[in-house]
């Protein structure tokens, strides 16, 4: 089956590099983050990441570097001289792109925002930085360090820095309302930044809020409450320029991450550092992988074996059609069919796409570009999963 990265629009390939260690958990995290009660070995941990990189070169010949994601857990609390042994390292093992765009995450201590020069000269061209709320009540009750000031003055020094930055907040809140929110928005906005992610409050299995959640301890928004709240995000930035290219990420034109631009469009990328994910094409066909969680058994394994894979797999042609579904409804721009088609060596079913169509869930450009439309997108996981029946 021909590579189905190299039908249509190339989506190119990236590097992720997950950094797991924070200073403390937030009780509506589900990412693969750790706190430790001493420092940690950041040259061992570093050189097992290099390790890895090299064990995905030698998987991945004839790529091309388009974006590197420095993701977590925390990494702003790796040294600037460790992020640039590792960009150092990727541009040793892979030719790279013009113009290559390197994130890193970032919260905003005043201590890791001190640093993001350092940074800049390492290598990193864009931050993307936790604020999660420009409200102090609220960033406690979300277990965060940092208090609203700390925010501002992070987000001013990356404005300072960095051509492109982004930042996050966090919505529907428990006891939050519609009127709270629209002004946090407004707040956020102000700052002028060209990509923001906004991300409804959603319970995460396994966390301290699942738990406070399941005894009764924690008011979430009913549906028709979080309905409201999508709403005002949508109007809100809208009227800034600043419109949702993906469900929870809003750009101004040309200001989208790169990076998570090739998850959702379906291109390669290989992950490193503990609990990291990939997808790269292989001879075989689309390949899915994933290293071991536990940071120090994935240290163990990578000075041992190179690597730390736990998964392995190739994916069948009914996954990788699901999974193409499921990234690219995500985009306001949806998907192409003949690209879906050549993922998934199947054509998705009219009769479907003609019900959804019907509803008002989904629409079919002039392009012939299928799409979710606005009335789709706050039940995308529904549309996903009836068009991909």
């Amino acid at each position: 089956m021909a590579n189905p990265t190299l039908l249509h629009t190339d989506p190119g390939f990236g590097v992720y590099v997950h950094w797991p260690f924070c200073l403390s958990k937030c009780p509506y995290c589900d990412f693969n983050s750790h706190v430790r009660s001493e420092p940690v070995d950041e040259t061992r941990f570093i050189n097992a990441i290099k390790s890895e990189l090299a064990h995905r070169a030698g998987l991945t010949p004839g790529r091309v570097v388009r974006s590197i994601y420095f993701g977590g857990g925390t990494p702003s609390l790796m040294k600037a001289a460790s992020v640039g042994a590792i960009l150092e390292t990727i541009a040793r093992l892979w030719p790279q792109a013009p113009r290559v765009e390197v994130t890193l995450e970032a919260n905003p201590s005043s201590v890791e925002a001190g640093r993001f020069r350092e940074y800049r000269d390492a290598g990193v061209n864009r931050v993307s930085i936790g604020v999660q709320s420009f409200d102090d009540a609220a960033l406690k009750a979300l277990g965060r360090l940092h208090n609203a000031a700390e925010a501002n003055a992070a987000l001013d020094v990356a404005a300072s820095v960095f051509d492109r930055y982004s930042f996050d907040l966090i919505y529907a809140r428990p006891r939050q309302s519609i009127k709270e929110w629209r002004t946090e928005l407004k707040t956020a906005l102000a700052r002028g930044s060209d990509h923001l992610s906004l991300y409804q409050l959603t319970i995460e299995p396994d966390t301290i809020y699942e738990r406070l959640y399941n005894a009764g301890k924690l008011a979430m928004p009913d549906a028709d409450t979080g309905r409201a709240f999508w709403d005002a995000t949508q109007e809100l930035t809208a009227a800034a320029n600043l419109p949702a290219y993906e469900v929870s990420n809003h750009a101004r034109p040309g200001a989208e991450s790169r990076h998570n631009l090739i998850y959702w469009r379906y291109g390669e990328y290989v992950g490193v550092g503990p609990g990291a994910h990939g997808r790269i094409n292989t001879p075989n066909g689309r390949c899915a992988q994933a290293t071991e969680r536990h940071p120090e058994m994935w240290l163990t394994v990578v000075e041992a074996d190179g690597h730390a894979f736990v998964e392995d797999e190739i994916l069948s042609s009914e996954e990788r059609g699901d999974e193409f579904l499921l990234m690219g409804l995500r985009l306001a721009e949806g998907i192409e069919p003949a690209r879906f088609e050549a993922v998934a060596g199947k054509r998705l079913d009219p009769e479907r796409i003609a019900s959804l169509v019907s509803d008002g869930m989904v629409e079919v450009t002039p392009a012939g570009r299928i799409r979710v439309s606005a009335e789709g997108f706050p039940v995308l996981d529904a549309v996903v999963a009836d068009l991909a029946a």
